[in-house]
Protein backbone atom coordinates (compact mmCIF):
# COMPACT_ATOMS: atom_id res chain seq x y z
CA UNK A 1 0.00 0.00 0.00
CA UNK A 2 1.32 3.06 -0.91
CA UNK A 3 -0.06 6.53 0.05
CA UNK A 4 1.02 10.25 -1.15
CA UNK A 5 0.63 13.31 1.25
CA UNK A 6 -0.40 17.22 0.03
CA UNK A 7 -0.32 19.60 2.24
CA UNK A 8 -1.88 22.50 0.47
CA UNK A 9 0.03 26.47 1.52
CA UNK A 10 -1.78 28.18 -0.92
CA UNK A 11 -3.17 27.83 -4.63
CA UNK A 12 -0.85 26.41 -6.24
CA UNK A 13 1.38 25.95 -3.58
CA UNK A 14 1.46 22.40 -2.14
CA UNK A 15 4.03 20.30 -0.22
CA UNK A 16 3.92 16.64 -1.74
CA UNK A 17 5.32 13.21 -0.12
CA UNK A 18 4.60 9.66 -1.50
CA UNK A 19 4.65 8.49 -5.16
CA UNK A 20 2.53 9.96 -8.29
CA UNK A 21 0.91 5.72 -8.26
CA UNK A 22 -0.21 5.78 -5.23
CA UNK A 23 -2.91 4.05 -3.96
CA UNK A 24 -4.36 6.33 -1.83
CA UNK A 25 -3.86 10.18 -1.74
CA UNK A 26 -4.26 12.57 1.38
CA UNK A 27 -4.72 16.16 1.07
CA UNK A 28 -5.21 18.75 4.14
CA UNK A 29 -4.57 22.30 4.47
CA UNK A 30 -1.44 23.21 5.98
CA UNK A 31 -4.01 25.24 8.93
CA UNK A 32 -5.80 22.07 9.58
CA UNK A 33 -2.78 20.43 10.16
CA UNK A 34 -2.73 21.35 13.63
CA UNK A 35 -5.76 19.82 14.25
CA UNK A 36 -4.24 16.13 13.72
CA UNK A 37 -4.93 14.25 10.84
CA UNK A 38 -7.79 12.02 12.82
CA UNK A 39 -9.66 15.26 13.93
CA UNK A 40 -9.20 17.02 10.64
CA UNK A 41 -10.38 13.65 9.02
CA UNK A 42 -13.35 13.62 11.22
CA UNK A 43 -14.07 17.36 10.80
CA UNK A 44 -13.81 17.33 6.97
CA UNK A 45 -10.97 18.93 6.63
CA UNK A 46 -8.86 16.15 5.54
CA UNK A 47 -9.92 14.56 1.98
CA UNK A 48 -8.76 11.64 0.35
CA UNK A 49 -9.08 9.77 -3.12
CA UNK A 50 -8.29 5.89 -2.99
CA UNK A 51 -8.97 3.44 -0.35
CA UNK A 52 -10.21 4.48 2.98
CA UNK A 53 -9.51 1.23 4.48
CA UNK A 54 -5.77 2.17 3.62
CA UNK A 55 -6.59 5.63 5.12
CA UNK A 56 -7.80 4.17 8.12
CA UNK A 57 -4.78 2.30 8.62
CA UNK A 58 -2.45 5.24 8.06
CA UNK A 59 -4.24 7.65 10.69
CA UNK A 60 -4.55 4.33 13.36
CA UNK A 61 -1.14 3.87 13.43
CA UNK A 62 0.06 8.10 13.10
CA UNK A 63 2.01 7.39 10.15
CA UNK A 64 -0.10 9.90 8.36
CA UNK A 65 0.21 12.33 11.25
CA UNK A 66 3.78 12.53 11.15
CA UNK A 67 3.91 12.96 7.34
CA UNK A 68 1.94 15.69 7.35
CA UNK A 69 3.33 17.52 10.24
CA UNK A 70 6.39 17.34 8.20
CA UNK A 71 5.23 18.23 5.46
CA UNK A 72 3.32 21.44 7.25
CA UNK A 73 6.86 22.13 8.78
CA UNK A 74 8.78 23.00 5.55
CA UNK A 75 11.27 25.89 5.86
Amino acid sequence: MSVQYRVAFGKNDEAVDGPDDADVVVTVAAADVALGAQVAFMQGKLKNTGSTGALLAVLADGSAAAALSRLASRS
